[in-house]
């Protein structure tokens, strides 16, 4: 098998949501989670490729192997080393990567969620994972750090689940738990169709408030002194905040229009959690 092309992240991270809340952080700070990013965009990338099941596995067992062998201090790849380093620097946990590896292997094989419970554990690993690697990075004073990023983690997939209803079943995934589709009376066909009526909008109204449900959450376990250190977090809580709350002004309709900000309205947000939230001095260097 030939080695794994590994991408410089940088542009991508320009055109994602997580670029925005990056840019008030400190240098060091800034550096090492570009890089935790860049090793998680990549993951995600082998899910995402239009490529065999096969293939997918393949790469993906690569992938983690070469993981673990950079963990132990050997890797052929740059991306790799630097992410050792900066699992070493911030002392994070090796569980979040390895869950999060596991989320990928689900998004693989798994093309539909029974109920809640079993889609909720694949928002923690997509997801929260990623917020858990963060926190190390961010620093805290208090262990319910950790709580705000698992629950603003499932708050931020269940809101991209939302938005991506319609390209997700173009790829043959439906992410809504079937017992809701049941529940409101909605079946795969009408969101392969993209049938928009009152049941998907009931549906989704349903699903929203869920979101929401874990966006309240999660603020409930940051503490006032740690919410300078999470500055970056509340940007990316605030952008997919109005995400989900520009799908329900959109009464919900995501078939005909996918829901998306404007780079001028992310910075606005952006700007806006910067002065109504304390924040520690910044190196912009």
């Amino acid at each position: 098998m030939e080695p794994l092309v590994l991408i410089d992240s940088f542009e991508k991270n320009k055109r994602s949501n997580f670029y925005y809340s990056f840019l008030l952080l400190p240098k060091q700070k800034r550096e090492a989670i570009n890089i935790v990013y860049a090793w998680c965009r990549l993951t995600d990338d082998i899910v995402d490729e239009e490529q065999s099941e096969n293939r997918k596995h393949a790469l993906l067992r690569q992938w983690t192997y070469e993981f673990e062998q950079a963990m132990c201090g050997v890797s052929r790849y740059p991306l790799l080393n630097k992410l050792n380093q900066t699992v070493r620097r911030f002392n994070i946990p090796l569980h979040p990567f390895r869950d999060l590896l596991k989320g990928m292997e689900m998004d693989i094989v798994k093309f539909r969620y029974t109920t809640f419970e079993e889609l909720c554990e694949y928002c923690y690993r997509a997801a929260s994972t990623v917020g858990l690697m963060c926190t190390e990075i961010f620093g805290y004073h208090h262990e319910g750090a950790k709580e705000y990023a698992v629950n603003l983690g499932i708050a931020l997939q269940l809101t991209n689940i939302l938005r991506d209803v319609a390209q997700d079943a173009e790829k043959g995934r439906i992410y809504l738990p079937q017992e809701d589709l049941v529940r409101f009376d909605y079946t795969d066909e009408d969101i392969e169709a993209h049938r928009y009526n009152e049941n998907f909008r009931r549906l989704m109204a349903f699903e929203c408030e869920r979101a929401r449900s874990f966006f309240s959450k999660a603020i409930t376990y940051l503490s006032e002194d740690d919410k300078p250190l999470f500055l970056a977090a509340r940007i990316m809580e605030a952008i997919y905040f109005r995400i989900l709350q520009d799908i329900e002004r959109a009464d919900y309709n995501v078939y005909d229009k996918r829901i998306r900000l404007s780079a001028f309205k992310k910075l606005v947000i952006t700007a806006d959690v910067w002065w109504h939230n304390p924040t520690p001095r910044i190196d912009v260097a």
